[in-house]
C-alpha cells in the first residue's frame, strides 16, 4: 500500500464544512490501495467542535499532529472576546455590528497575516515533515486549502525534494474567493498573495478543485504568461457519503419547512425569499399556518434584522449547532431545503460541499443563485429541485407555490402527480439514485487515486 502525506488544519474534532472534504477522501482511500498520513494541527482555532466525525477515520490512517500558534488570543483581546469564545468563519456576525476594532483587525489580518494567521506554523511544519519524510517512505503530498498556509508547507516540502510528487487541493479559490475584496489589502499585499497562489500553481504535480470553475480559473492565472496545456488541473467535486444517511424512518415536519442548514452570513441574505414569504404568508393564510423557516447553524445579526423588517420571526425556529449525523436527519425531516449562493462575480463557480449532502437527502432542495452556472447545471442534471436567480422574484414564488402544494403538509402523502414539478425534481428513488451515484465519496475518492497514479 502506497502512502499519501495528506496536510490540512481542519480534522476531527473539528466541525463544520472545512473538515467533511477530506476526512471522507481519507476514509475510502486505503480501499484503493493508498494508506493516508494527515498531518494537521493539535491545538488549532477551531470554529466548532463535533466528535462524531471521528468515527469515519480508518484504522489505516497515520494522524500526525504537531502544536500550532496562531495569533488569536490577540484578536480576541483586540476586539474584547473572551478567551475561550470561538472564532466565527465568514465575516459572521451574531451579535452585534461591525465596530471599528474589528475593521481595524481585518486590516491587519489581510496585510500583516499573509497568506493567513496560520502562517507561523509553515516553517516548523516544514522543518517537521521533511524530517518526518525521510525516515518514512512517502513519494506523495497533498495540501487543503484554504487555510492557504497548508499549501505553502507543501511547496518548502517541494523545493527541497523536487521528486515528491505534490496535489495541491483547493475546497475555495484563493485570490478569487468571495470575500477577497473585503481583506482591504494594500497593493503589496494583494501582489504577495498573487504571487504566492501563482508560485503553488506552477510548482505543483497536480491542481485539484472542487469545481471546474474553479480549476478554469487557476487555469487562467497560471497561464497568464506561458504557453501551456490543462493537464494538470483537475476537478473533483464536493459529495456524499451514503453511510451518513439515516437509514430508519424519519418522520417528516409537520410544517411546510424550509430549511438552511449551516452559517448564514449577511452576503447570503436571501431578501428576494423574504419579500416572497411575506407576500404569501399576506395573501394565503393556509400558507402563513403551515409555513417554518428553519436555521440548524448560526445565522448572522444582519439576516435577522431582515426577517424582523419582513415580518418574519414568528415564523423562524432556530437551532443551534448540531454533530453531523444530527445535521443529517435534520435535513431528511425537512420539506424543503434551502440552498444560498453568494451573489459575487465567481457566483457561477460556487459549488459548496453542503449542496451534495442536500442532494443525498432526498429532499427538494430551492437555491438562490445564477441559472446559468456549475450548480444550475447540477441540479438540471440529477432533478433534485429548482434554482432561481437572485432577482427573479415570480419565479421563486412561482416554485415555492409548486413545493408547498406538492408537498402538502396536510395529507401523508406526496403529490406525485404534479407534472410542473416533475420537470424539475426526481420522485422515483431508484432513478433519483442512479442520477446522483457518481458524487457519492467512495466514487469521488477513485478519481483521487487515478489522479494519484497517473502522477
Amino acid at each position: 500500500m502506497k502512502k499519501v502525506l495528506i496536510i490540512t488544519y481542519y480534522w476531527p474534532p473539528s466541525g463544520g464544512a472545512g473538515v467533511q472534504r477530506w476526512l471522507k477522501f481519507v476514509k475510502f482511500l486505503p480501499q484503493f490501495n493508498w494508506q493516508p498520513v494527515v498531518y494537521t494541527a493539535l491545538n488549532g482555532e477551531m470554529p466548532v467542535i463535533d466528535e462524531s466525525l471521528e468515527k469515519d477515520i480508518p484504522n489505516e490512517a497515520i494522524v500526525l499532529k504537531q502544536p500550532i500558534w496562531e495569533p488569536y488570543s490577540l484578536y480576541k483581546k483586540f476586539i474584547g472576546k473572551k478567551k475561550d469564545e470561538k472564532i466565527n468563519a465568514s465575516f459572521l456576525n451574531e451579535g452585534k455590528k461591525t465596530g471599528f476594532t474589528q475593521k481595524i483587525s481585518v486590516w491587519i489580518r489581510g496585510n500583516f497575516f499573509i497568506p493567513d494567521a496560520r502562517k507561523f506554523w509553515i516553517k516548523p511544519s516544514t522543518k517537521f515533515l521533511l524530517d518526518y519524510i525521510s525516515k518514512n517512505k512517502i513519494d506523495y503530498i497533498i495540501s487543503s486549502g484554504p487555510p492557504h498556509s497548508m499549501h505553502l508547507i507543501a511547496l518548502g516540502i517541494k523545493k527541497k525534494l523536487p521528486n515528491i510528487k505534490w496535489v495541491a487541493d483547493f475546497r475555495d479559490p484563493w485570490t478569487n474567493i468571495d470575500f477577497y475584496d473585503k481583506l482591504m489589502l494594500t497593493d503589496f499585499a494583494d501582489n504577495k498573495h498573487r504571487k504566492l497562489e501563482k508560485e503553488v500553481l506552477k510548482k505543483a504535480d497536480a491542481v485539484l478543485s472542487v469545481g471546474k470553475y474553479i480549476s478554469q480559473e487557476f487555469f487562467e492565472i497560471y497561464n497568464s504568461d506561458r504557453g501551456t496545456n490543462q493537464d494538470k488541473f483537475y476537478t473533483i467535486t464536493n459529495g456524499f457519503d451514503e453511510s451518513d444517511l439515516q437509514k430508519k424512518e424519519v418522520i417528516k415536519d409537520k410544517k411546510f419547512s424550509i430549511s438552511h442548514i449551516g452559517t448564514l452570513v449577511k452576503d447570503r441574505n436571501p431578501q428576494v425569499l423574504w419579500e416572497v414569504l411575506r407576500e404569501m404568508t399576506t395573501e394565503d393564510v393556509n400558507f402563513a399556518n403551515s409555513l417554518e423557516i428553519k436555521f440548524v447553524g448560526k445565522v448572522d445579526i444582519f439576516v435577522n434584522q431582515q426577517l424582523e423588517k419582513f415580518g418574519l420571526t414568528k415564523y423562524v425556529n432556530k437551532i443551534a449547532y448540531l454533530p453531523h449525523n444530527e445535521v443529517i436527519i435534520e435535513q431528511q425531516k425537512s420539506r424543503v431545503l434551502l440552498l444560498l449562493v453568494n451573489n459575487t462575480p465567481n457566483a457561477k463557480g460556487i459549488l459548496t460541499g453542503k449542496f451534495f449532502e442536500y442532494l443525498q437527502a432526498g429532499v427538494p432542495i430551492i437555491a438562490i443563485g445564477p441559472e446559468k452556472g456549475e450548480l444550475a447545471e447540477i441540479i438540471a442534471e440529477t432533478k433534485c429541485g429548482a434554482i432561481v436567480d437572485f432577482d427573479n422574484k415570480e419565479k421563486l414564488k412561482q416554485v415555492i407555490r409548486l413545493m408547498s402544494d406538492y408537498l402538502n403538509v396536510n395529507t401523508s402523502e406526496v403529490v406525485k402527480n404534479n407534472s410542473l414539478v416533475n420537470l424539475f425534481f426526481e420522485a422515483d428513488e431508484i432513478s433519483k439514485q442512479k442520477r446522483i451515484e457518481k458524487y457519492g465519496r467512495k466514487s469521488l475518492t477513485q478519481e483521487l487515486a487515478k489522479i494519484l497514479e497517473a502522477l
